[in-house]
């Protein structure tokens, strides 16, 4: 059976909250690769509409390793409901 990859996606507004997580996958190997790009987010929170400068981080990692990869981005994270998306390759 070959191995089953996926991307996994989430956001930081902190530089030092973001390389922490970034570090922490990468040392634990959690991730292949972490791209990082700046982006600016609209959104609801709290009965007002919010926008902020963010970095938006995708990374490359096995399928079979999302859930520890979600587990270290949520200890790590600063925010309250930090997003942890899960995009499975279309190659699998």
């Amino acid at each position: 059976m070959t191995e089953q990859y996926c991307v996994v996606m989430t956001t930081f507004a902190n530089p030092s909250v973001g390389k922490t997580i970034i570090d922490e996958l990468i040392n634990q190997r959690l991730a292949a690769c972490v791209q990082v790009m700046p982006i600016q987010s609209y959104y609801h929170w709290q009965g007002e509409v919010n926008c902020d400068q963010e970095h938006q981080v995708m990374l490359k990692t096995k399928t079979a390793l999302f859930e520890q990869v979600k587990a270290t981005i949520l200890q790590f994270h600063d925010y309250e409901t930090p997003e942890v998306s899960n995009y499975r390759s279309p190659m699998d």
